[in-house]
């Protein structure tokens, strides 16, 4: 139970963590969606007065036509019309420019006016595009700003007098906008954001439910698979949140798996060894001690010949000490698969009667005939050479100490069409039905045909059966009591 709820507890902790993240993001979003909106807003509110207002300069100049004395504006008669202008619009600041943009005379709100001339390229492109822009002029009240205007130039006889100028928000203008823009923005933030943010925030923590849901299976078949459950997968399927994710995991799973079962095997095999070296070494070694003992005690009384017999006993038995530690280490290292066939052309005719003139003496020895049926028009053939004479030497090994005097052993080649089999046969006594399945097992003597005096390790069988394992091939076996037996294994043609 408390495991349970420490888990609930995690998953728990996961969504609000992720819904904390989440709810700031949308605050960021918002706040960033309301700054953008207001600057556009405040865009569209200028563009579209001074566009509205845009001919206000043009019309004052129709109305009022700017009187000039000798280079000099008439103050005493504009004053009048343009304060009559001011009654009728208080908004507005009208200033009358020369050619160059200084102030000549003015109309505004308290007369605070702080600069003495305004920029004229922004009237001249005003002018130019006949107000359809958006274009920000001086403020000559306000330095540090820029306002939408209204300009128009004073012509007489083409000859240039200088501008109308009129600012189209004034500080009265200011100030009511000011009031109405918080407003905007109150209602903007307060109650267009607001719904906006609980939507979406709503929306988001649905959709992180489900996600952390499915995270949460994840995390849980993890656990599990930590706490020694090899068995913890996670469901997939296509279209799910973590899918890649789940199969990614799968996959990692089932290869430490096969990872420990591999380490399991091979602690086993390790285990086998020593049981075994301990074991079947026990035998020989108490031979050569107790001979080496016999010879120590009865020096004196041993003649040569005795001696002699007890030191060949003595060497044999050395001999099938190092045969048998020589396999085991062998056998060892296939089965931990630590050898790597290096594969290469070559034509199985020419190993097998290099294999069999090995073996002649030996055979002529023991009375057994050996012989090879093989085709010399066989292809190439692609293994290990090495690897695959160790496979003859053992198997005919096999089969001469099987086959009695005047037995025959046979290795006989059949081509197929993507491989060659390779057939070892013997005339010898066979092996018991029941025990057939277990041939291939290291030290097999379960029909007691083995033993100390024939020099068998029991374990060339094994080697011969890892040797074509790691070529992919597989090695067949029948037999028949008191009428022979057959090894065969198939190997591929060089491509």
């Amino acid at each position: 139970m408390a495991s349970l709820n420490n888990k609930e507890n995690k998953r728990i902790s996961l969504f609000w963590k992720l819904s904390a993240t989440f709810f700031v993001l949308l605050v960021i979003v918002g706040l960033a969606h309301i700054k953008l909106s207001t600057a556009a807003a405040e865009k569209y509110f200028q563009e579209r007065n001074q566009r509205l207002n845009a001919p206000i300069a043009q019309s004052i100049i129709k109305e009022v036509k700017p009187t000039f004395v000798d280079g000099k504006v008439d103050e005493a008669a504009m004053d009048d019309i343009m304060h009559h202008l001011m009654a009728i619009n208080p908004s507005i600041e009208v200033y009358l420019l020369d050619p160059e943009g200084k102030i000549l005379n003015y109309v505004a709100p308290y007369k605070k006016v702080i600069m003495e001339d305004v920029r004229i390229e922004p009237i001249a492109e005003f002018i130019t595009t006949a107000g359809e822009q958006c274009i920000l002029g001086d403020d000559p009240r306000h330095p540090e700003i820029e306002q939408i205007f209204s300009a128009a130039p004073i012509m007489d006889n083409d000859v240039l007098l200088g501008y109308v100028y009129v600012v189209l928000a004034g500080d009265l203008y200011q100030s009511v906008a000011s009031t109405l823009w918080k407003d905007y923005i109150t209602m903007l933030g307060g109650k267009t954001m607001l719904v906006t943010l609980m939507a979406a925030l709503i929306v988001g923590l649905i959709a992180i439910w489900f996600i952390t849901r499915n995270l949460t299976k994840i995390i849980s078949a993890v656990r599990r698979f930590r706490n020694g459950d090899l068995e913890a997968r996670i469901e997939t399927k296509a279209g799910r949140e973590f899918n890649n994710l789940a199969i990614a995991y799968n996959d990692m799973a089932d290869t430490i798996v096969g990872n420990i079962e591999n380490l399991k095997s091979m602690e086993n095999l390790r285990r086998e060894l020593v049981g075994n070296v301990s074991h079947d070494l026990r035998t020989p070694l108490a031979v050569i001690h107790g001979y080496v003992e016999t010879m120590m005690m009865k020096k004196n009384d041993l003649s040569t010949e005795e001696r002699d017999k007890y030191l060949q006993i003595v060497l044999d038995g050395t001999e099938k000490l190092k045969k048998m530690v020589g396999e085991l280490f062998e056998l060892s290292k296939l089965e931990s698969k630590q050898i790597t066939p290096k594969k290469e052309p070559f034509f199985i005719h020419e190993l097998i009667q290099d294999v069999v003139q090995k073996h002649l003496i030996l055979a002529r020895r023991k009375g057994v005939l050996i012989q090879s049926v093989i085709s010399n028009n066989i292809k190439l053939v692609n293994a290990d050479v090495a690897l695959i004479e160790r496979v003859l030497q053992n198997l005919i090994d096999n089969a001469l100490k099987f086959t009695p005097e005047g037995g025959t052993i046979t290795i006989k080649t059949n081509e197929r069409i993507d491989d060659v089999e390779i057939q070892v046969s013997d005339t010898g006594v066979g092996i018991p039905e029941d025990q057939v399945p277990f041939v291939f097992d290291r030290y097999h003597i379960g029909d007691k045909r083995l033993g100390l005096d024939n020099k068998n390790t029991g374990l060339g069988l094994a080697i011969v059966k890892k040797i074509l394992e790691i070529h992919d091939a597989t090695i067949d076996l029948t037999s028949r009591i008191n009428q022979g037996t057959s090894f065969s294994f198939q190997l591929p043609y060089h491509q």
